[in-house]
């Protein structure tokens, strides 16, 4: 006789978060954001607008990611498909907000390769530094990005 119930997908808590997918990326977004927020934050802030919506990314996903990482490891998602819904429009968010912030920063550290002021040693060093926050902000989008589709995986198997 076969069964007419359907297996439902559990959400980790606990430890469970350091060793399920996609809840395993929760530490490498923090690294990664972490290092975006550092880097821009090191870096001499022209023009004003793009690089304050990186910091504003940055600080936000790096915040909020954290609180999302500490309620599923405290359980408070009781196993509720909406948490799972929830956890993928969240990253889904924070994926288009760091493609965003990522496409902002790569516009700006481009026209600072051609700018003259980075014949200046603190011209190169900012130069470096845009380029590193650059780099570590696309990988935090795909991060982001990759934790979205596991997470729409795991919500439709609710």
């Amino acid at each position: 006789m076969a069964s007419n119930t359907r297996t439902m997908a559990n959400l980790p808590s606990g430890v469970g978060i350091c060793a399920t997918l996609p809840d395993i990326l929760y530490l490498p977004e923090l690294v990664f954001g972490g290092l975006v927020w550092i880097l821009v934050a090191c870096t001499l802030v022209v023009p004003e607008n793009p690089q304050g919506w990186v910091m504003f990314v940055s600080v936000f996903c790096f915040v909020m990611t954290f609180i999302w990482m500490v309620v599923f490891a405290c359980g408070r998602h009781h196993n509720k498909a909406s948490w799972a819904a929830a956890d993928f429009l969240y990253h889904g968010i924070a994926a288009f907000f760091y493609l965003s912030a990522s496409v902002a920063l790569a516009k700006v550290t481009l026209d600072l390769s051609g700018n003259q002021s980075n014949n200046t040693t603190t011209g190169l060093r900012n130069y470096k530094l845009d380029v590193s926050a650059v780099v570590f902000s696309y990988v935090a989008t795909l991060l982001y990005f990759v934790h979205t589709i596991l997470s729409a995986i795991r919500w439709k198997s609710f």
